[in-house]
């Protein structure tokens, strides 16, 4: 049976809590006004409070922030690339600080936040060789005497909205390729766990990164609008909810910004009859139910394909038993709790209508016995689940695992390609034929072949298809930089004088 490891820490309530500052052009400033808490989800107890910017406060760290992109647009590459040398090194020296800050505010085990840190730390390492993705094109002689060539130049301030489930990885992800190419930053964190965008500022200041280029700046919705509204904010990037994702490319485009907003998910494993059962069921269990589900890339939904559904089913249900849930600082745990007590009663109910919809609750997370006020609920393993029940069409992001059972694979690939989100899927065969078949028949922008969570090493770009991503651009990788870039192209030709003459004719050289 899943168990529960009681809290490690048990703050003082009656404490004063600390207030989380911003940091604007190298001063950690917390303006009065107002301000949102933060907790420890392993205790349910407040450890901090965090200001919430107004939008005049935005305005002038906007200001800021364009007044120091100018300098670091004329800092030399080499400069910019030595910068990005030191905050690996800094990063990766001091990574298990970091990761405790994660699991302290967000809830997730430190070996989970390590993991983290360790695929920010890989765009870091991309962006290391910023010189070759910087780099334009040039063509000689186009014409006779005519040459062109493009260059690639920063946008100017850049907003980054990044989500709770992974506050280091993927402000490392847009921050880290922003800054690089030039640009001057406004992070703004979640709410829910901002410290460590203010540890990775001050990690990027050690690293010799100037004041004004990375400012973090905490807030809300109030917060949110004022980086969509404000002039001086020329491009805007996001990781979240897809229905926040909409409004937010709505909202920004509207006001002529560039903008890449990556949504929601709702991610398929096909597994076939031939597929090792014991491996697909260690891939589920891990892909559904580490970090308690809160990742837009878990794995939500088992497609079993044929007869597999028993055994699969069984299978998943054994190492669900075996799966130790408390406080993510405790190093015997596999899961942590959730973000917030909202977030628990919101999983809490999807289980809940699951039965009352007829899916078959197999293993129910509710059934998990804490002590103390942690947000704390087990795996759920759902059974007999169908499109159409709220446990199948909407995005949970808790350790809810539905199985889906269907008879071929031609209905295993409708069934996905039916569903509005297209983020990650994954197939589990031992037959090469039918993965590739799957790889060139899934409308899905992130496959899996073995690989429930395929997520794409830092030199390749993520993100999904259709209700998972709001623009064109992909996140981090060579798509980052097209983003966080304006291309310019200059044709030039140098005549001898004597040349010269009128032409009111349109140019065909």
């Amino acid at each position: 049976m899943t168990t529960a490891s009681a809290p490690q820490t048990s703050a003082d309530p009656t404490a004063s809590v600390t207030v989380i500052p911003h940091i604007v052009a190298g001063e950690r400033l917390s303006p009065q006004g107002r301000t949102g808490s933060v907790f420890n989800p392993a205790t349910g107890r407040q450890s901090a409070e965090v200001a919430l910017a107004s939008a005049a406060f935005v305005h002038d760290a906007a200001r800021r922030a364009q007044a120091a992109q100018r300098g670091w647009r004329d800092t030399g590459l080499g400069k910019r690339q030595q910068v990005m040398f030191r905050l690996r090194e800094i990063v990766a020296s001091r990574a298990e600080e970091l990761a405790r800050i994660i699991t302290a505010e967000h809830g997730k085990t430190v070996d989970d936040a390590l993991g983290e840190v360790a695929r920010g730390l890989e765009n870091v390492e991309f962006c290391t060789s910023l010189m070759h993705h910087l780099k334009g094109d040039y063509s000689e002689q186009v014409a006779s005497g005519v040459d062109v060539h493009h260059v690639r130049q920063p946008v100017g301030v850049v907003a980054c909205i990044t989500p709770f489930n992974f506050p280091a990885m993927v402000p490392l992800w847009m921050v880290t390729t922003a800054i690089a190419a030039g640009n001057a930053v406004i992070l703004k964190p979640s709410e829910r766990d901002p410290s460590a965008a203010v540890w990775l500022a001050e990690a990027f200041s050690e690293a010799g990164l100037p004041d004004g280029i990375l400012n973090v700046v905490h807030g809300d919705k109030e917060t949110v609008d004022a980086l969509l509204d404000d002039p001086i904010v020329r491009a805007v990037s996001f990781v979240g909810s897809t229905p926040i994702a909409r409004y937010i490319y709505a909202r920004a485009a509207e006001n002529g910004k560039r903008v890449q907003a990556l949504g929601g998910a709702k991610n398929h494993m096909i597994v076939m009859p031939d597929a090792d059962l014991d491996a697909a069921a260690d891939a589920a269990v891990s892909a559904a139910y580490g970090s308690a589900g809160e990742r837009c890339m878990a794995v939500s939904v088992v497609v079993a394909v044929g007869g597999v559904a028993d055994a699969l089913i069984e299978k998943v249900a054994e190492r669900i038993g075996g799966l130790v849930v408390g406080d993510g600082a405790d190093p015997d745990s596999d899961m942590g709790p959730l973000i917030t007590r909202d977030a628990l009663d919101r999983v809490r109910g999807f289980v809940a209508g699951a039965a009352d919809e007829g899916a078959r609750v197999v293993v129910d997370g509710r059934e998990l016995a804490v002590d103390g006020d942690g947000f704390f609920i087990g795996p759920s393993l759902v059974d007999a689940v169908t499109p159409g029940m709220r446990v199948y069409d909407e995005e949970i992001f808790g350790p809810v695992l539905s199985v889906v059972r269907v008879a071929s694979y031609d209905d295993a690939v409708a069934l996905i390609n039916d569903n509005r989100y297209a983020n990650g899927t994954a197939v589990f065969t031992r037959d090469g034929k039918t993965a590739r078949q799957f790889e060139y028949d899934i409308e899905v922008g992130m496959v899996g072949v073995n690989v429930p969570i395929p997520v794409p090493i830092g030199a390749f770009s993520f993100g999904g298809w259709k209700d998972s991503l709001f623009g064109d651009t992909h996140m981090y990788g060579p798509e980052a930089f097209n983003f966080y870039t304006r291309r310019k192209v200059v044709t030039t030709r140098w005549p001898d004088p004597s040349e010269s003459q009128i032409s009111l004719g349109f140019p065909t050289h």
